[in-house]
């Protein structure tokens, strides 16, 4: 059974077409304007093995934000769309991942509710790259968990360079996110006493 998603978001803001497939060598063909997030998009591709096609065109005249956002909440909407019923997964996963001096660390529930724990140094330089505001990283993982529907617990206890904080932050989601979606074959059906997610 193919475990893909598409999505296709258009607002008066924003134009985004995403696919996504869970299944893959982690492919990626990332355009949306915003270099240090496509940067990031890429990082999620390669290290959860996700083949991911992201084309977005925003209103960056004004700033990156909704553009941002937007592709956010199609990813999530996507995966979820790409996990179908949810039955056979192994559920729950987690990572560490460093980057030079800082640490990730994330756990994920693909539990059909969406939550999310996010901690970070409260230090963290405002911008990367010109136009990516570093505010925006929660604002990610928020959009994607509200349409994925998965709880999310990203927690970096240090780091300096702000690069590297958020860097490793997406390497990490991109490990838990992969293995939590992981087909388990001694799972039988949806891998919850509720007998769904």
């Amino acid at each position: 059974m193919s475990r893909t998603g598409r999505t296709e978001r258009t607002t008066k803001e924003t134009k985004v077409r995403l696919e996504v497939n869970l299944d893959g060598t982690g492919a990626a063909d990332i355009a949306t304007g915003v270099g240090f997030f496509d940067h990031m998009l890429e990082q999620l591709a390669k290290h959860g093995l996700f083949d991911l096609t992201v084309h977005t065109e925003g209103d960056l005249h004004i700033d990156s934000h909704h553009t941002i956002e937007d592709t956010a909440l199609a990813l999530g909407s996507a995966f979820s769309e790409a996990l179908g019923d949810r039955a056979g997964i192994r559920r729950f996963a987690d990572a560490k991942v460093p980057l030079d001096e800082a640490l990730a660390e994330v756990t994920v529930d693909v539990s059909g509710r969406p939550y999310l724990v996010h901690t970070e140094p409260e230090n963290i330089a405002p911008v990367i790259g010109g136009d990516y505001d570093t505010t925006m990283t929660r604002h990610i993982f928020e959009s994607f968990v509200a349409q994925a529907r998965i709880g999310l617990h990203v927690h970096v206890p240090y780091g300096r360079n702000a690069h590297h904080i958020v860097e490793c932050q997406f390497k990490a989601f991109a490990r838990a996110l992969r293995f939590a979606c992981e087909p388990d074959a001694r799972v039988v059906g949806v891998p919850s006493t509720k007998g769904t997610l």
